[in-house]
């Protein structure tokens, strides 16, 4: 069924949001995550555009991206959440941190004050933390992530080479990492993002 079973550090679905699938014809998770996987390629293909240099460091952007990863499995991709999940600050605080975890990439951008790959490693967290959408955040983090690097003249982050949507050992590592940068301490996802 899905939305019942989830990796450990997946966000559950409520049955409102989940009566927002658009493909009604998925029974399980493993379709649901095919599915979604192949309406995300299409974003990364808005993302190869033309046209598509603009900044990428705005809400309107980050909203976007998420409704371009999503818009054809979840009715709801690209709003912010108005529930409470087991991750992510009050929703009522989604445009507010939002917006100060946009102006304080621009500002470690401008201002050089990490090494480029451990600001993105500090944004990814930090967008993860605020979890802005229903569902989809982990994805939609490394993708505004890597298109950070890439529009900074760097190559995309590995992200363990495996894969995070299922149990194993690449999403343990990963949560890992990500507890870790909770304290403070981005040792771990740094080594993470490009192993």
């Amino acid at each position: 069924m899905i939305g019942d079973a989830h990796a450990p550090g997946a966000t559950p679905i409520d049955p409102d949001e989940k009566a927002a699938l658009i493909p009604q014809h998925l029974v399980d998770q493993s379709q649901l995550n095919e599915w979604e996987e192949a309406n995300i390629q299409k974003a990364v293909s808005w993302l190869e555009g033309p046209g598509r240099r603009r900044d990428v460091l705005t809400e309107d952007f980050v909203r976007a991206l998420h409704r371009r990863m999503f818009d054809k499995t979840w009715r709801w991709a690209g709003t912010f959440r108005s529930t409470g999940k087991n991750i992510g600050v009050d929703a009522v605080q989604i445009p507010v941190a939002l917006r100060n975890l946009l102006d304080d990439m621009r500002y470690w951008l401008e201002q050089k004050t990490h090494p480029l790959d451990e600001s993105a490693a500090r944004f990814h967290h930090r967008l993860v933390t605020i979890h802005p959408f229903v569902n989809g955040n982990g994805r939609h983090a490394r993708l505004m992530t890597d298109v950070l690097l890439q529009r900074n003249g760097a190559r995309p982050f590995t992200w363990g080479r495996g894969n995070l949507l299922t149990r194993g050992a690449a999403r343990e590592r990963y949560l890992a990492a990500l507890h870790a940068a909770d304290t403070g301490d981005y040792a771990l996802l740094l080594a993470f993002v490009r192993s």
